[in-house]
């Protein structure tokens, strides 16, 4: 089952290191992950999306409890979060279907950020869902170039 973790750390060399070999440790893989300084440039908010079992995921988050720069740990995901994902992708594009994609993008609440005569770069923001969804009906009416992902980012609510 998917699940999404929010670390808060200390801003320290080798901070993010000593959570991925937790992770390495457990034999559990990193689906998507995102680092970023808080408003205090001594803290870093870090997200986690991994697959597991509820049992695995207790487990790993017991673990970071005890790593020194990890200060809290929140299991997000649920319905109390909002979370979001950014991606950018190159497309060709030709006469014929130059519209459609453009079509596509508005109707995704996308952009198009970046044109020349052959391309077109893209960005999306939303769930990961919407982000698939979006990628799997482009791929239908284009030829995709390139796809890059932020992974996905969460807050709880209230």
């Amino acid at each position: 089952m998917r699940r999404i973790l929010s670390i808060l750390l200390e801003n320290e060399s080798g901070a993010l290191s000593r959570v991925i070999g937790l992770f390495s440790q457990r034999g559990y893989n990193i689906e998507t992950i995102t680092l970023a300084p808080t408003e205090d440039p001594s803290l870093s908010k870090m997200t986690i999306q991994t697959v597991g079992n509820e049992k695995a995921i207790e487990q790993i988050e017991k673990q970071l409890h005890k790593l020194i720069d990890v200060l809290r740990v929140v299991k997000i995901g649920q319905s109390s979060c909002i979370e979001r994902e950014i991606m950018l992708l190159k497309v060709q594009i030709n006469n014929y279907r130059r519209d459609d994609v453009k079509h596509i993008t508005e109707v995704f609440r996308g952009q198009i950020i970046d044109i020349t005569s052959t391309t077109y770069i893209l960005q999306l923001s939303g769930t990961t869902k919407k982000v698939d969804s979006f990628l799997k009906i482009i791929r239908n009416i284009s030829e995709v170039i390139e796809v890059t992902r932020s992974g996905v980012v969460g807050i709880s609510r209230g």
